[in-house]
């Protein structure tokens, strides 16, 4: 946006009517940034799947965990079902709550329990299966770079789900697929186009 600063400096009204798209092309000049909610009404409304990171300040990882897990909620508040976060009952029509912050996944379980969650890490520590089972998530979010077949073999033998970012190139799109990996993000889908998987 240009802006400079702390997110929790601003309110939402003021970074709503942030320009987010001239840095782009002037095309996409006064392009505003979305609220939560617009977001998700998009992505709902297209039957487009969203992994929502919960990526809170420093200080306040238990309040940013609780409202976007209250938010979320609302918005899917007629697909959720009791016990919709345990991994063989999911809806893929409902976001996954993903953190690095382990204080804001325990805080959204708290807040909506029914929305699936998953534990986010750079490298998967040893004790990944513990921490998982800890935060009641569904899923492991990995950095493809820390990944081996081992390793998935291992998380989906566990009964969890399997996504990781970021993935780029389709030679290593389909590599991870064939390991089982559930899902993943991309910052080039222009690359890894419609029919990477072949």
């Amino acid at each position: 946006t240009g802006a400079a600063g702390a997110v929790t400096a601003r309110r939402a009204d003021e970074l709503a009517r942030l320009d987010a798209g001239a840095w782009h092309s002037g095309a996409f000049a006064r392009e505003p940034v979305p609220l939560l909610r617009q977001a998700l009404d998009y992505c709902r409304a297209r039957s487009i799947w969203v992994n929502v990171e919960i990526k809170p300040s420093p200080g306040h990882e238990v309040r940013t965990g609780a409202v976007v897990a209250q938010a979320i909620a609302r918005v899917y508040a007629d697909l959720l079902r009791p016990g919709g976060d345990d991994a063989a009952r999911l809806d893929p029509r409902v976001p996954l709550l993903s953190s690095f912050a382990e204080e804001a996944i325990v805080a959204a379980r708290g807040a909506a329990c029914d929305l699936p969650r998953a534990l986010l890490v750079d490298a998967v520590p040893a004790d990944w299966r513990d921490r998982v089972e800890r935060l009641g998530a569904v899923c492991l979010n990995a950095d493809q770079k820390s990944l081996s077949a081992d390793i998935a073999r291992a998380v989906k033998s566990a009964g969890y789900w399997l996504f990781c970012y970021t993935v780029n190139e389709p030679e290593r799109a389909r590599e991870l697929l064939a390991w089982g990996v559930d899902a993943f993000c991309t910052d080039r889908i222009d690359l890894i186009g419609p029919n990477f998987a072949g």
